[in-house]
């Protein structure tokens, strides 16, 4: 038989399998929880930095530590004093010493006019740490003891450990010599999130809910603000804002750092510039 009069046949069984198979095709679902991230290749942080007119650095890494962005690298493993970061475990040896019961224990303020109006007054663990109020968690330190705080912040593994001696014990993560790189930062961070830190489950449940800074129902930010050199003119003057992102399965940890050099519109850039990189991932 002469095979074009097969043709017809052969085309129309094609033609049927084609169909069945766009019948039965179901297209790909993407949720909030798909890592994103992962398709990317190094995004360009740097220019949300010039956007900005800001000096600085950015490390942002996905639980596993396997997915690393990074703006500024050499910086990223540079040791800073951590500031009003060190809040953070601060409040985690606080809680677990029993110098404070929980987070809504307030501190009597001491009537001192400081430049911060909001620490001005009486405050709860929560709101001295949503206000970074300095005064408040220098009591808590000063309660906790020298020997105590050398002993937590060693058991911690925090940054190179260095705490000084007994007149630091209000000063150490503020004109100290206490150092932490941001790399370190991510390495805390994380150790925070998954409770391998010596802290108690409790301890580590309410420092991770005073460090909301925003919650959806796509997402939740936890993070904390750093000012190095804050009212102190002689000090270079360096911002820090760490914390990490919850979205569906995924968790990333960032760490920033930028010199304040315009303490008008440097500050808020700690996070603006965290912000859009985070955007750039697809994470907020």
């Amino acid at each position: 038989m002469n095979r074009r009069f097969h043709l017809p046949l052969v085309f129309l069984t094609i033609g049927i399998c084609l169909w069945s198979v766009v019948l039965h095709w179901t297209p790909p679902v993407f949720s909030h929880s798909t890592p994103i991230a992962q398709a990317l290749s190094q995004p360009d942080f740097q220019r949300h930095f010039k956007a900005l007119g800001v000096e600085g650095s950015i490390v942002i890494a996905n639980l596993k530590g396997d997915r690393i962005y990074q703006h500024n690298p050499q910086r990223n493993q540079t040791a800073f004093l951590p500031a009003s970061t060190f809040k953070i475990l601060n409040s985690l040896i606080a809680l677990e010493t029993g110098v404070i019961s929980d987070e809504l224990a307030i501190l009597t303020w001491d009537g001192v006019q400081r430049s911060v109006p909001d620490w001005n007054r009486d405050l709860n663990l929560k709101e001295a740490f949503k206000r970074s109020a300095v005064w408040f968690y220098q009591v808590l330190a000063r309660r906790v003891g020298h020997e105590k705080m050398q002993t937590w912040v060693t058991k911690a593994a925090y940054g190179n450990q260095t705490i000084g001696d007994k007149k630091e014990i209000d000063q150490f993560w503020l004109t100290g010599k206490l150092r932490i790189t941001p790399q370190e930062q991510i390495d805390f961070l994380q150790r925070l999130y998954t409770e391998k830190l010596p802290f108690s489950k409790r301890s580590l449940s309410i420092v991770k809910d005073i460090m909301i800074a925003e919650k959806t129902p796509e997402y939740t930010l936890r993070g904390k603000t750093g000012w190095v050199g804050f009212g102190e003119a002689a000090m270079p003057q360096m911002g820090w804002y760490v914390g990490y992102v919850e979205r569906g399965n995924e968790v990333y940890f960032f760490a920033t750092t930028l010199d304040i050099r315009n303490d008008k519109t440097d500050p808020a850039a700690r996070i603006e510039v965290t912000r859009r990189c985070l955007k750039d991932l697809a994470l907020l």
